[in-house]
């Protein structure tokens, strides 16, 4: 290994080094009985997202792999949160970086790739990103990161404080300190597969639930076993859900999926403001909304528990879209419906 990958490697595993875990919180839904939610904040990653963690893996992953060299440009297909995360990595070992991003993504977001010193390439729809990113790594020579095949393999599930183990940790001391379930979304399916992984290593008596907007596929996949489906539309919950099954999405290690109203997943974000003070991504809109029926259904039945789910990222780089009224009026369906099943928790 030459001295420049050895001394990149050195710099990303410091950087981890200096950071503390994510907060595990407990929300306080007024209507819940014997049911505990918690929220896990990836929000307060450097880079602001769960994609924080997902970066660095990949970045370790293509390094030890002799993927990065000295000078190698590195190329991401990413509605956003991924790209702002790489660019942050790319920059720390000097290396250029370009997102390939939908022409819909936040401006926001675009922002924070050029503040880490990376460039937006953009495609007009989600489904021309990855054909867009394998030619431009060709044409600039550089190495494409991939990270709807390779999210999961490039962390390991075993254990090494990943985003499972961290969970489990962080809820011994709870009243329920194994949860009968977590929630979550996917985008590449990579951490989705890191928690039904674990689990199923430490032998936990927790079940995975994944949450899935509108216009992915993974949902139907799921249920008929087709790998192969496809839609011409994006999700409009930026960072989940996909128009293709990607390779990183393991539906074996799943023992559930639901599907999600976008409408729902923002009424759910904009209602999570109100019962905490802070604001989040749609993404954990679709999350949250997924552990409330779960919690719902749990009480119906009897059953006592806890449930764990993610906040993504936070809502400030949504601001002139999720959290702009005029623009989810002209974009979603009436929310109406939603936020009324929203108020029975009140």
């Amino acid at each position: 290994m030459n001295r420049w990958v050895a001394e990149a490697i050195a710099k990303i595993n410091a950087d981890a080094h200096r950071s503390a875990d994510t907060h595990l919180f407990k929300l306080e839904v007024p209507g819940l009985e014997k049911v505990e939610i918690y929220l896990k904040d990836e929000s307060t990653h450097p880079t602001g997202s769960l994609k924080h963690r997902l970066a660095r893996s990949l970045f370790l992953y293509a390094l030890c792999n002799g993927k990065i060299k000295e000078g190698t440009t590195i190329i991401e297909a990413s509605s956003g949160s991924t790209a702002v995360s790489e660019a942050y990595f790319a920059r720390m070992i000097g290396a250029p970086f370009v997102a390939v991003v939908p022409k819909s993504t936040a401006r926001s977001k675009i922002k924070l790739i050029e503040f880490y010193g990376g460039r937006a390439h953009f495609v007009d729809s989600a489904p021309q990103m990855h054909d867009a990113s394998v030619e431009l790594a060709k044409e600039l020579g550089g190495y494409f990161m991939d990270q709807f095949t390779y999210a999961e393999r490039a962390t390991d599930w075993r254990g090494n404080n990943n985003i499972a183990e961290s969970i489990f940790m962080q809820m011994e001391r709870e009243p329920h300190a194994v949860p009968s379930m977590l929630v979550m979304s996917a985008g590449t399916g990579g951490t989705s597969a890191t928690l039904g992984r674990y689990i199923r290593y430490k032998g936990f008596d927790t079940k995975l639930t994944v949450v899935d907007p509108e216009n992915s596929v993974f949902f139907d996949s799921y249920h008929s076993g087709d790998r192969s489906l496809t839609s011409p539309h994006s999700s409009c919950i930026e960072g989940i859900g996909r128009p293709k099954v990607e390779h990183s999405f393991q539906p074996e290690v799943i023992d559930r999926m639901i599907r999600v109203p976008d409408a729902a997943s923002i009424a759910t974000m904009l209602w999570l403001e109100k019962l905490i003070g802070r604001r989040a991504g749609a993404s954990t809109g679709t999350n949250l909304w997924g552990a409330l029926k779960i919690a719902r259904e749990m009480m119906e039945a009897g059953q006592e528990g806890s449930i764990v789910t993610l906040l993504c990222d936070s809502g400030e780089r949504y601001l002139d879209t999720y959290y702009d009224a005029d623009w989810v009026a002209k974009n979603f369906e009436d929310l109406t419906p939603y936020n009324d099943v929203l108020s029975r928790w009140e």
